[in-house]
């Protein structure tokens, strides 16, 4: 019996739906089809979009069928692929001194422990893009540390300055852009998170791996100056399979 299965989203999309739940097992299933999918160049098919556990093909109704395509995509799932993109571990500096870091005291309270130890263990792990969405190169980031999990704010701000680092749920993301949301905001990373003018867009990609690296306030202000003068790039190493 097949473990996933493929649904009309509409009359030019498809879902690939695996599994329930949000994992890293889930995801790695998800980011390989998406890579068979974008190799094999399937006439029609315009887009491949990756989420937590299922993958949207969008295509031409001109030039495929869904029910052609449903066919052609169940003959690739699970077919092993050589990897041709290079997925990276990025080094990206974050300051979590409370005056870059609005919830990072109430969090600290709530879980019984002091601000310095809610930084050691969020920068302490390595966190996995699961997707990118809700804004142009939002990383959605897991798996939270069991302690630093907590539900979202009952009071969404309106507007969340970017750069804004955040943690909801098993997950941890960064606002790319100013915006509203609902998650607890426990530092701010001088790094822009997507850039229109530039060909990749979104800083980060499905399936890169990210740990966040304290920095003071001083550190802070000088990164970000590189920044704004296109100075800086934050470091990236290709990340083993």
């Amino acid at each position: 019996m097949a473990d996933f299965r493929i649904l009309k989203a509409a009359d030019s999309a498809l879902v690939v739906e695996f599994g329930s739940t949000i994992d890293r097992k889930t995801s790695d299933r998800v980011l390989a089809l998406a890579e068979v999918l974008e190799q094999a160049r399937l006439p029609g098919v315009t887009e491949v979009v990756a989420t937590f556990r299922s993958l949207s093909v969008n295509y031409d109704s001109l030039t495929t069928t869904g029910s052609e395509l449903e066919q052609a995509i169940a003959a690739f799932v699970d077919e092993p692929t050589q990897s041709s993109h290079s997925k990276r571990l990025w080094d990206i500096p974050v300051c979590y001194d409370p005056k870059f870091a609005p919830d990072i005291e109430d969090v600290a309270k709530s879980i019984g422990l002091s601000v310095a130890e809610v930084a050691a263990l969020h920068a302490g792990t390595q966190y996995h893009v699961y997707m990118i969405g809700f804004v142009p190169g939002y990383p959605y980031m897991g798996d939270l540390p069991e302690k630093l999990q907590l539900p979202r704010r009952s009071d969404p701000r309106t507007r969340v300055p970017p750069g804004s680092l955040a943690i909801a749920t098993s997950m941890t993301a960064v606002y790319p852009y100013e915006s509203p949301g609902g998650w607890h905001l426990i530092g701010t990373s001088p790094v822009h998170f997507f850039d229109a003018a530039s060909a990749k867009g979104a800083l980060l990609g499905p399936g890169d791996g990210v740990k966040f690296r304290p920095v003071t306030p001083d550190e802070f202000a000088h990164i970000h100056t590189a920044v704004e003068r296109n100075d800086y790039v934050p470091s990236s190493v290709e990340l083993a399979a």
